[in-house]
């Protein structure tokens, strides 16, 4: 049986704090894509911007996140794309930094970072919860593998994602910019894509933030680990990818690449 799914990747600019400015900047991403996408997806923490470091302890300001956020799932109701974004999250007492899967004007499914940085600038297990690894989402016939940022940057999580039925792994990410970053990036992406045999959907972020900028670049790699989509480095862009499953498992079609500058 042939299926298909189209994925719209949302690279766009949060800003911490302005948590009504970035569901607002996820809403129009969701309305330009409503003709084109079954679901939407966007970079690490886009609900809160990133990084927010102690901002996000604050109950005032996670109360306000849990509240924009079951607002905007209610919206799913209407028909339109279902959207994954990134988000901090209280589960049972404690915070993560979650993918949040909202459709049918509910959330229907969260999926919560394994590894939590602290190197260099990252300072996340200090304010997060480490989750376990996570296991697929179902969503329109195929097994979503779901990864954040630094769940990407190692095995385990991956391999637990293959292992557990994933059958196209995408990654929520809050990469910031380096000299020769996305490079590595793509080896990295290459190499989970290499490992588990499964085709690669990566979302960054863009814009500035403190003493940190994001240069996007959001691309697609399938399971032979060619380039089939990317998105422009220092810009938002709303990257809309075509795929097509059959026997021999999930493909994306040949998309926009934008070389990187």
């Amino acid at each position: 049986m042939v299926s298909e799914l189209t994925i719209a990747l949302a690279q766009i600019n949060p800003t911490v704090g302005d948590v009504t400015g970035n569901i607002g900047l996820i809403r129009d991403a969701r309305k330009y894509s409503s003709d084109n996408a079954e679901i939407v997806v966007t970079g690490e923490l886009a609900v809160s911007g990133y990084p927010p470091e102690d901002l996000v302890l604050k109950p005032a300001f996670q109360d306000m996140i849990e509240t924009e956020v079951r607002k905007l799932a209610s919206e799913t109701a209407d028909g339109g794309p279902a959207l994954l974004i990134g988000a901090p999250w209280r589960e049972n007492g404690k915070l993560y930094n979650a993918a949040i899967m909202l459709e049918r004007g509910i959330i229907s499914t969260k999926r919560f970072k394994h590894f939590l940085p602290t190197y260099g600038v990252f300072d996340e297990d200090r304010v997060f919860a480490k989750g376990p690894i996570p296991g697929p989402i179902a969503f329109n016939g195929v097994r979503l593998g779901v990864m954040i940022c630094e769940d990407m940057w190692r095995e385990d999580v991956a391999e637990g994602l293959q292992e557990s039925g994933a059958e196209l792994l995408i990654v929520l990410n809050g990469s910031p910019f380096e000299v020769d970053k996305l490079d590595q990036r793509m080896s990295l992406a290459a190499a989970r894509v290499g490992e588990c045999n499964l085709p690669l959907a990566y979302v960054n972020l863009v814009g500035g933030q403190d003493e940190l900028v994001f240069d996007g670049g959001s691309f697609v790699l399938n399971h032979d680990r060619s380039l089939k989509a990317q998105a422009r480095a220092w810009g938002s862009e709303l990257l809309i990818t075509k795929w097509r499953g059959d026997a021999n498992g999930w493909a994306c079609a040949d998309g926009d690449i934008t070389p990187e500058p």
